[in-house]
């Protein structure tokens, strides 16, 4: 089962939805062949690197609300991030661009270490207040997941990944992602949002029982149309009634 995971770094719903998926696999232990693929999706693409200003000015500024209600809309969706385990300190966040971060896990990708980098990722930004658009910490942050940091940083430098990171973009595009989280089961099925654990186990155990049935043959052949085939004992013509 290919399960693709189309996300973005400063997504609050998209470190809960990762979590409420991964306990959603836990039901199903014996699985090995669940194959995670984590796709790039900026839901700011034009956001500066850092301004200073913390998640509550921001929510603030760009809902055109009070900072009350911005503080009181994050403190409701750190009590859902902790309920799945997660620490939000949405006091010291950084908010800022995740294109490069994008690169970065594209790179660690390639390297065997994607699901480990985007984890990292999300709870350097989310947990540890870190600005995750400084080549500097991204570098370091590769490095504690065993890539190598001088490495990291010089790709960070050029413009490589880029186009895989573009390229995840267009396919959701083309399937019509809106928002994220978003989930697409074998190309078959999607759930948007960061669902309930049962939902995800719901679609999981669908997609399970359908790769293990036997594929039964739909007949499109008419009786009365004429039709030439063989046998192991003679060929001939079945003529229209």
């Amino acid at each position: 089962m290919k399960i693709q995971i189309w996300s973005d770094f400063v997504c609050p719903f998209c470190y809960i939805g990762k979590r409420r998926l991964e306990k959603a696999l836990t039901h199903f232990p014996e699985d090995g062949t669940i194959l995670l693929e984590y796709k790039s999706y900026e839901l700011a693409a034009d956001a500066s690197k850092y301004t200073g200003k913390n998640m509550h000015e921001v929510l603030a500024e760009k809902y055109n609300m009070s900072l009350a209600q911005a503080q009181e809309m994050n403190a409701n969706v750190g009590k859902q991030a902790a309920e799945e385990g997660l620490a939000y300190q949405f006091d010291t966040m950084k908010p800022t661009n995740t294109f490069d971060a994008h690169r970065l896990a594209k790179y660690a990708a390639s390297k065997g270490k994607g699901a480990e980098m985007t984890e990292r990722l999300l709870k350097a930004y989310f947990t540890d207040s870190l600005l995750i658009s400084d080549a500097t910490v991204l570098g370091e942050l590769a490095e504690e997941i065993g890539l190598q940091a001088k490495e990291a940083i010089a790709l960070l430098q050029s413009n490589d990944f880029a186009s895989h990171v573009r390229a995840d973009e267009q396919h959701a595009r083309q399937i019509g992602v809106q928002g994220v989280p978003f989930f697409v089961f074998n190309d078959k099925y999607a759930v948007s949002g960061a669902q309930p654990v049962e939902t995800f186990i719901q679609v999981i155990d669908k997609v399970r029982k359908e790769e293990q049935e036997k594929p039964m043959l739909q007949s499109f052949t008419s009786d009365a149309a004429e039709t030439g085939y063989c046998t192991g004992d003679s060929c001939g013509v079945n003529k229209k009634q």
